[in-house]
């Protein structure tokens, strides 16, 4: 099965249009033709079975046979990642984690980050592909970037936890983890959060944690962190 996407697809829809781009990729690279079969997803949880009636690489129309509604995941998972100085592994974090179980992503800006250059556009992308790839339904939300004590300062539902690396009492991520809850999880940047950030944190709620014995890279982290979250909740 191949995966499309597109957020304009709507439930009622009878029939759809691909763009120009699209259009192309579904007729002259994947070499679609008219009668074939394709799956679209909206992102919203709805897949789209349709039928291609007309094959052109401009103009790539499709009927739609049939609608169905996908259930979400039965948890809300929300992973606070700061930039790293490697883009290519913060990809491979948004990648990986999409493939995983994820809800929603905030990069943010921490006292020692050393990166604070995001590249919405790009990541977006990596999250699409990684959506499709894994024949998921619903894509993660992405935010743009936050200052550390400012997302600390929300006010949010659930579970909160902060995993650093200061030599303090900590529990351990899975045994912590309630299944079909809201989820919210900190990761810090190569730098670690400053004590002032974790101080912060712990006034607002969040419990710190450890995710295993070893040190762990921040994007490596994030990822341990969503598949503890998805083990927890089989």
């Amino acid at each position: 099965m191949q995966l499309f996407y597109n957020p304009d697809i709507q439930p009622g829809s009878n029939s759809f249009t691909f763009d120009k781009e699209e259009s192309r990729h579904i007729v002259k690279v994947l070499r679609k033709k008219e009668s074939d079969k394709i799956q679209i997803t909206n992102g919203l949880g709805t897949l789209f079975t349709s039928e291609i009636v007309f094959a052109n690489d401009k103009k790539c129309e499709v009927k739609i046979l049939e609608v169905k509604q996908h259930e979400p995941l039965p948890y809300y998972l929300h992973l606070a990642v700061a930039p790293i100085k490697m883009n290519d592994r913060y990809e491979w974090f948004l990648e990986k984690a999409t493939e995983i179980g994820i809800s929603e992503i905030t990069p943010i800006i921490c006292e020692h980050s050393e990166r604070t250059v995001f590249k919405a556009e790009r990541f977006e992308k990596i999250l699409q592909s990684a959506m499709k790839q894994s024949l998921q339904y619903y894509l993660p939300k992405l935010n743009e970037p936050v200052p550390c004590n400012k997302f600390i300062e929300q006010e949010k539902e659930g579970q909160l936890f902060i995993a650093h690396c200061e030599e303090t009492d900590k529990k351990l991520l899975k045994t912590e983890i309630q299944p079909k809850h809201k989820i919210t999880i900190l990761i810090g940047p190569e730098g670690d959060f400053s004590t002032k950030e974790i101080e912060l944190a712990l006034q607002k709620g969040y419990i710190p944690v450890s995710l295993g014995n070893t040190r762990l890279r921040t994007e490596t982290a994030a990822v341990v962190a969503a598949h503890s979250v998805a083990f927890v909740n089989e």
